[in-house]
């Protein structure tokens, strides 16, 4: 029995002085850094109008008269939006290359053909504007991105929320419908944002139409691209392929060799191989507004590789290369329409044939 304790407490007091000891210890990690740029780890940055958006639908014990009333305040709500500012407040400040403007929120509709004057033939993709509605607006003081930039900005931008589509605001939560009171305008189904300069911000509530847009100007369109899933390297990068005969035995569609020996030893960053295709946000750039509609405010840009699924959500604005950089003094913020105005329902690109006019005209003798 004596002995027994003895070993007890021999072992509690080597436990009690390795403990002792394990606390002097300092824990050191080491975290590879050679290629940690190329799957770097996901960081969650909501910004401040990231909120839940929809709410679970439950069988509320509402009336037929009540539901009626309440969809008369919803349009009664949309008429007050859509009439909310009929003008613009505009400063004097000409459009210059250095200044940036909104961009907005289209739905891309699908593809149609245009003829040039020369007689040749090009595909065109048509982007409805939606009813953009300036949400809010963030100076460039204010603005506080989720991702710093470089120390030293001279030319810093501030941020414009555009709301995009109306939608009913019993499907929305409560702090989804409160980012709008401010602005005046129902819910929307869509949010995006924009950098704008100073010069180009727009009060909350204005409206921006096609006619942001001119023709004969260039876009840059963004949008996410089409959810392929896993695919081959034939379907994703464009190989060729192997040989269909002639001794090749189950390697038709293989990438083949990936270029693994000799002295580095291992398999390059960017090597084309299989893997996940598309849902990925791609920008296509520089193209050309050649047709718009007043009427829907539809236009037509030119190519039909636009990212995005027919009927998908695009964000477009003015284009960022330098070279494609207009010639003539953009509207800024934005084109005001006036009432009275009279305005065609399409307005093409000097380029663009137009079928309603003559092609072939006979000298009278």
């Amino acid at each position: 029995m004596a002995l027994a304790l003895n070993i007890v407490s021999r072992t509690s007091h080597s436990i009690s002085v390795l403990e002792q000891q394990m606390q002097k210890l300092s824990l050191v990690v080491f975290n590879s850094k050679r290629e940690k740029h190329l799957n770097p780890k996901p960081r969650l940055r909501n910004p401040t109008w990231l909120v839940r958006k929809t709410r679970s639908h439950t069988d509320d014990p509402i009336t037929f008269e009540n539901r009626e009333f309440i969809k008369e305040i919803v349009q009664d709500k949309l008429v007050q939006s859509n009439h909310a500012i009929d003008e613009i407040a505009t400063n004097n400040v000409i459009w210059t290359p250095n200044i940036q403007r909104t961009g907005v929120i289209a739905r891309k509709i699908g593809v149609y053909p245009l003829w040039l004057k020369n007689g040749s033939k090009m595909q065109t993709t048509l982007l409805q504007i939606l009813d953009n509605h300036v949400i809010k607006y963030y100076t460039p003081d204010n603005y506080k991105p989720h991702k710093e930039i470089r120390p030293k900005v001279y030319n810093k931008k501030g941020c414009i929320l555009l709301g995009a589509e109306f939608g009913d605001p019993s499907n929305f939560t409560k702090d989804y419908c409160g980012l709008f009171k401010e602005s005046g305008v129902l819910p929307t189904k869509w949010l995006a944002r924009f950098f704008v300069s100073p010069e180009g911000a727009l009060p909350l509530g204005a409206t921006i139409s096609a006619r942001h847009f001119q023709v004969g100007n260039y876009v840059d369109v963004r949008g996410k691209t089409i959810d392929r899933g896993f695919q081959g390297v034939m379907k994703r990068h464009g190989f060729k392929g192997m040989p269909a005969s002639h001794g090749v035995t189950k390697t038709h569609r293989r990438g083949g060799n990936i270029g693994g020996g000799g002295e580095k030893a291992r398999v390059w960053p960017g090597t084309k191989m299989p893997g996940h295709m598309g849902n990925t946000y791609r920008v296509a750039k520089g193209l050309k507004v050649l047709r718009l509609n007043t009427k829907y405010n539809v236009i037509w840009v030119s190519g039909q590789a636009i990212p995005g699924e027919t009927n998908s959500i695009v964000y477009v604005y003015d284009t960022k290369i330098p070279t494609r950089t207009p010639t003539n003094p953009l509207p800024l913020p934005t084109l005001l329409q006036q009432t009275d105005e009279d305005v065609p329902e399409d307005i093409y690109d000097e380029s663009i044939h137009i079928f309603s006019d003559p092609t072939i005209i006979f000298n009278e003798k």
